[in-house]
């Protein structure tokens, strides 16, 4: 009989359900929740926070650049010899006025023998013709000597004076040619490869024997925009401007120079404004045709606000960070960043002097998560 009451009334809940009814069963006490988990019955989520605060920040414009020789000369002989000498090796550091060859100089030699000799001769007989002059000019006065013959040798002497300083010319002139013979360093520079060596001939202003390019002091050549012409020019009239280049692929601190120059015009193509910097180049790490980053200090503030760049994100309505209030709990705040400079970004609306920014954990926050501080709160640019 039980059994049959049980089939009667399992029967009616069938029959009832598909006749579109609900059926309200009993639910497990331990079934029932009331929404997922908040941040609160999750835990604390752990962070690292930085704290916000102010200190000097260089005002600058980043751009790459390329690396000049401020005078680069191609050695060639100036007459037609045969190279007797090599003085200098490939890459060879040269002072102006040190030797870099030697060439066959006798047939200039001999020339120079030959104009010092006539000049000996005409000094001598110029010397002889003053002496006549002398003895004829107490001799003219008392008649023993015609005036025409005093004129004579008076116009003679005068004649030979001007042959003597025709001669110290032409000695001169061998002297210069002579030197031609001896090719030295115009400048201080670096050899490049020597590309004609001992025993070959060579004609006067040929092919270069040499390329010499100075290293020290170097230039700096790059563009920067339009825009920033004002500011250069202003920062020009309080000083030099700092200009700073880093090689690529060099990992030591950059190379400290100042704006030497910048051009007259601006590039109506481009829209923008060579300048060079000069730099010491002491430690020789910039070298010729050198792709460099540059940057270019107009000013520095003195009291930025600064937090570090890992503190700000970006979101659909711009940059923000997270703020950590009094009571451990986050705070989304829109922030407007400046610029970013020497592993600072600098702030300049949206954040206050001492805020706590989260610099790592941001990906588990959302506005008014708790938060627990696991890490000391360092200030931008302190060591980690």
């Amino acid at each position: 009989m039980n059994r049959i009451l049980w089939a009667v009334a399992g029967t009616a809940i069938v029959v009832a359900a598909g006749a579109g009814y609900e059926i309200a069963l009993p639910v497990p006490a331990h079934s029932q929740t009331a929404g997922p988990p908040t941040g609160a019955q999750r835990g604390n989520v752990p962070v690292k926070v930085a704290i916000a605060s102010r200190k000097p920040a260089a005002v600058q414009f980043d751009t790459i650049g390329t690396i000049q020789t401020i005078a680069s000369v191609a050695v060639k002989s100036r007459v037609d010899a045969v190279i007797d000498q090599v003085i200098v090796q490939d890459g060879q550091f040269v002072k102006a006025g040190d030797v870099l060859f030697k060439l066959d100089s006798r047939t200039a030699e001999a020339q120079l023998h030959q104009v010092e000799a006539t000049l000996a001769r005409d000094q001598a007989t110029a010397t002889n013709a003053q002496r006549d002059v002398g003895r004829y000019a107490p001799l003219v006065s008392k008649e023993f000597v015609s005036r025409q013959q005093y004129d004579t040798s008076t116009t003679t002497a005068t004649a030979l004076e001007a042959t003597v300083r025709a001669d110290q010319a032409q000695v001169e002139n061998a002297k210069v040619l002579l030197s031609y013979y001896t090719i030295v360093a115009p400048i201080d520079g670096r050899v490049g490869l020597v590309a004609i060596k001992r025993g070959n001939s060579i004609k006067a202003n040929d092919v270069p024997l040499l390329t010499l390019n100075q290293i020290q002091p170097i230039y700096a050549t790059f563009a920067l925009p339009q825009s920033s012409l004002s500011e250069v020019r202003t920062a020009l009239k309080d000083g030099p401007v700092a200009v700073r280049a880093l090689p690529q692929g060099d990992k030591n601190k950059p190379v400290e120079g100042n704006v030497a120059f910048f051009d007259n015009a601006i590039d109506s193509t481009s829209g923008t404004l060579s300048i060079r910097g000069k730099f010491a180049n002491d430690e020789q790490r910039l070298w010729p045709g050198q792709s460099v980053n540059v940057s270019v200090i107009v000013r520095t503030d003195a009291d930025a606000l600064v937090v570090p760049p890992a503190s700000v994100q970006i979101g659909q309505s711009g940059n923000f960070v997270y703020v950590i209030k009094d009571d451990n709990t986050s705070e989304i705040r829109p922030v407007t960043v400046d610029r970013t400079i020497d592993g600072n970004a600098v702030i300049s609306k949206g954040l206050n002097e001492g805020d706590k920014v989260v610099i790592d954990g941001q990906l588990r926050l959302a506005q008014g998560t708790r938060v627990q501080i696991v890490a000391d709160a360092p200030k931008p640019g302190d060591a980690s």
